[in-house]
């Protein structure tokens, strides 16, 4: 079985709304690592004190076939074809230890692509 993480670094505001709905989508859940950051502009200062933007990295580790859906999700969701809203990527996983406890259903979303459809048109 394949594994890839998505990550993707947004404003704050979009947090929650980004991870309610990727787990509509399948996600099993998220890690949320607070962060700061600029982007291809200078951040503004106040009386000489940077302001960088405060960001949120969120990680979703997936089973690789629905690592595209919830990508396309998380870009639709945040708007991350705007300026100024984040970037989000797929990245491979090579090797993972500890997802027992998540292998079950791992393998029946890759068995079952149809198991995330009713789950997701059911909410």
């Amino acid at each position: 079985m394949e594994f890839n993480l998505v990550l993707c670094m947004v404003k704050t505001e979009l947090t929650d709304r980004i991870i309610r709905a990727a787990k509509a989508a399948g996600a099993t859940g998220s890690t949320v690592i607070p962060a700061q950051g600029t982007g291809i502009h200078e951040a503004k200062t106040f009386f000489g004190l940077d302001l960088n933007m405060q960001t949120d990295v969120i990680v979703f580790f997936l089973e690789a076939g629905l690592a595209d859906h919830i990508l396309d999700v998380i870009h639709q969701t945040g708007q991350l074809d705007r300026h100024g809203t984040g970037i989000a990527m797929n990245l491979p996983v090579i090797r993972a230890v500890g997802i027992e406890p998540q292998l079950a259903h791992f393998q029946r979303i890759a068995r079952h692509p149809s198991v995330m459809e009713k789950q997701t048109s059911s909410k």
